[in-house]
Order: structure tokens, then C-alpha cells, then sequence
């Protein structure tokens, strides 16, 4: 947080602002595929005001994230495609042998790419706009892509929203307590999957 303290203060300004519904939606857009800071930070503060309305900021902020997350792969597939000729052949030759091998990893683990794919979008540790831009890269179907991605961030924001719409402020004084340990089992079941999904059969 001390890296980006100040746009963290600017998104929770941001959501005590009138128009905080539409900066909620860009907040989730641009955070698919280039904002560092994620849209909890504005829909807790949202939710707990209006909690009432929780489920709605939450599906708002779902839907415009996964617009955003379509943008992210098309920027990975298309910037990839672009600037592959200005590697050195040498390079070129490299990223193409590990394009390929997750290519045949996808094809051959496919229900294991999908798991690590919800999986990816659920923890909060892995800055969504990596996995948007390297499901692009690697070309993983569009529909299966944003499924998994409704799935991974339906169940983040869900969550939040009945937590709050339940416990109210207890809710976020237990989120900011363990969201580091939440965060790391994530991040440790998401690896393991890997491990498992890129492991030679």
C-alpha cells in the first residue's frame, strides 16, 4: 500500500464523491488492464455507506471490469502481434518456444487452465491486468476467458457485498485484519495449481 498510498487516497475520495458511481465504473474498468489500484477500495467505502445498494455497486463494478478485461486481451494479443517483430531474432525465437508451450499446456490441462484462470481473477495479489494480458497473449478462447473472469471477480465482489450487507463495519475491520493471510493462501493454491497444470505428464 506505501507504493501507491496516494491513489489509494484518491479512490477512496473518489467514493465519497456524488458522481462515485460513475467513478466506480472506471475505477473497475481501467483496473482490468492498467490501473493499479483495485475497485474494493472504492466499494467498500460505497457499500457501507448505501448498504442497501451493496449488490448493486457490486454488479456494476463486475460488469465494467469485465469489459475491461476484454480490453486487456485484446491489448495482449494485438500488442504482442506488434511488437514481436522488434525483438532480436534471438528473443523472437524465446517468447515464441514459451508462447507455444503454454498454447499446448492449455490445450492439454484444459480444465486446469480454466481453475487457474477463476483463480487468478479471485485473489486480490496478482494484479488482474497480468492475467488479462497474458490470456490475450496466449490466445485463450474469449468466451471461456471472460466466463472464468466473471466467476473469479463475481465471487471477490459478491462476497464483499454480503459481508457488509451483513456485518456492516465488523466486516472491514476482518477484511483489513486478514486480507493478507487471504491474499497469500491464494496466491499459494493458485501457484500449486500451476505447478500441477505445467508439470510434465
Amino acid at each position: 500500500m506505501r507504493l501507491f498510498g496516494s491513489l489509494y487516497a484518491r479512490a477512496l475520495a473518489w467514493a465519497r464523491h456524488p458522481r462515485a458511481i460513475y467513478y466506480l465504473c472506471g475505477l473497475s474498468f481501467f483496473e482490468a488492464f492498467i490501473f493499479p489500484v483495485m475497485p474494493e477500495v472504492m466499494l467498500m467505502p460505497m457499500m457501507l455507506g448505501r448498504r442497501q445498494q451493496s449488490f448493486r455497486y457490486a454488479n456494476l463494478s463486475l460488469a465494467f471490469s469485465l469489459l475491461g478485461s476484454l480490453v486487456g486481451y485484446l491489448l495482449g494479443h494485438f500488442a504482442y502481434e506488434a511488437v514481436r517483430p522488434l525483438f532480436s531474432p534471438h528473443m523472437q525465437a524465446t517468447v515464441a518456444t514459451w508462447v507455444d508451450h503454454l498454447r499446448t499446456d492449455m490445450r492439454q490441462h484444459w480444465p486446469a487452465m480454466l481453475g487457474a484462470l477463476m483463480l487468478a481473477a479471485l485473489q486480490p495479489v496478482i494484479p488482474m491486468k497480468f492475467v488479462t494480458w497474458a490470456a490475450g497473449i496466449v490466445g485463450v478462447p474469449v468466451l471461456p476467458f471472460l466466463a472464468c473472469m466473471a466467476v473469479g471477480r463475481g465471487k471477490r465482489v459478491w462476497l464483499l457485498a454480503l459481508l457488509i450487507r451483513v456485518y456492516g463495519e465488523q466486516a472491514e475491520r476482518v477484511l483489513h485484519r486478514h486480507i493478507e493471510w487471504i491474499g497469500w493462501f491464494a496466491l499459494t493454491a493458485l501457484a500449486a495449481l500451476a505447478a500441477w497444470w505445467l508439470w510434465p505428464k
